[in-house]
C-alpha cells in the first residue's frame, strides 16, 4: 500500500465518516481531557489535530497529519486479550503506511496528562530535527 500523504487525503476512509462523527460526539474522559487540554486548536507546538479520524479500515482517536502521527487513547478494555491483538495489528498497518503511533492508556492522561504532553513534545521536537 501507498505511503500516507496529502496526494491520497493520508488514507481517509470517508465509508466510516458517520461512525467517526458518533464518537466524537461520545468521547471519553481520556479523550476528551488530551482533547481539551493539549491537543485542540493547535495548542501542542501550532499544530493541527483531528479526532476520531477514519484512516484505513480504521478510527483513530487523535491524527495530526504534518506530523504523521495516530495518538491511541486505551481504556480497561484494551486489556483483553482479542483486544490487545486488533491493537498491535492496526498499529502495525498504520506504521505501514507511514504514521507514528504512540499509545496512552486512560489511566496516564487523566491522572498525569503533563507526562502525556511531555511525551508528545519530544516526539515533536525529534520529527521536527528528522525533518531538517
Amino acid at each position: 500500500m501507498k505511503p500516507a500523504s496529502k496526494n491520497n487525503n493520508y488514507h481517509y476512509n470517508k465509508k466510516l465518516r458517520p461512525l467517526a462523527n458518533n464518537l466524537r460526539k461520545q468521547m471519553t474522559k481520556a479523550e476528551a481531557s488530551l482533547w481539551k487540554y493539549v491537543l485542540r486548536a493547535k495548542m501542542l507546538n501550532g499544530y493541527q489535530f483531528r479526532r476520531q479520524r477514519p484512516v484505513l479500515n480504521y478510527i483513530t482517536d487523535f491524527m495530526a497529519p504534518e506530523l504523521m502521527l495516530i495518538i491511541e487513547v486505551d481504556g480497561i478494555t484494551h486489556n483483553f486479550e482479542n483486544v490487545i491483538e486488533k491493537d498491535e495489528k492496526k498499529t502495525k498497518n498504520l506504521e505501514n503506511i507511514g504514521f507514528t503511533v504512540l499509545r496512552f492508556k486512560d489511566e496516564e492522561v487523566l491522572n498525569n496528562i503533563e507526562n502525556v504532553k511531555r511525551k508528545l513534545e519530544v516526539y515533536i521536537e525529534s520529527f521536527e530535527k528528522n525533518k531538517e
